[in-house]
């Protein structure tokens, strides 16, 4: 059984955020909440907070619907970690005889899939 949960629009580059993501591909979900409690980087906050709420949209099919009765919560681990990019905010700067330069505020969006199997 597989179970997911989605963040959209957080306000952070999906490169910073891909180095993040890519440190808990694979592991089990208790050893990754573990590992991002540790790792001092903003992205880290918002990829916690996508596995958790992840984990408890587990807890929550388990109890609520009979198709996901056989998930095994303590077997969870973290198929898929993507950071995928969003949409990107265009400012401009002032720049030099009257001209201007871009600033881009980039987005991106956190998937987390998880699986018993």
């Amino acid at each position: 059984m597989q179970v997911q949960a989605i963040t959209k629009n957080v306000r952070m580059s999906a490169q910073k955020m891909r180095e993040v993501v890519r440190q808990i591909q694979g592991l089990p979900a208790a050893e990754a909440q573990a590992i991002l409690a540790v790792v001092p980087r903003k992205g880290a906050r918002f990829v916690a907070k996508t596995l958790n709420s992840a984990i408890a949209n587990a807890e929550d099919l388990k109890a609520h619907h009979k198709d996901y009765g056989a998930l095994e919560l303590d077997d969870l681990v973290i198929k898929e970690a993507l950071a995928q990019t969003a949409s990107t905010l265009r400012r401009f700067t002032p720049k030099a005889r009257g001209s201007a330069g871009p600033i881009l505020k980039r987005n991106c969006h956190i998937k987390i899939v998880l699986s018993d199997e």
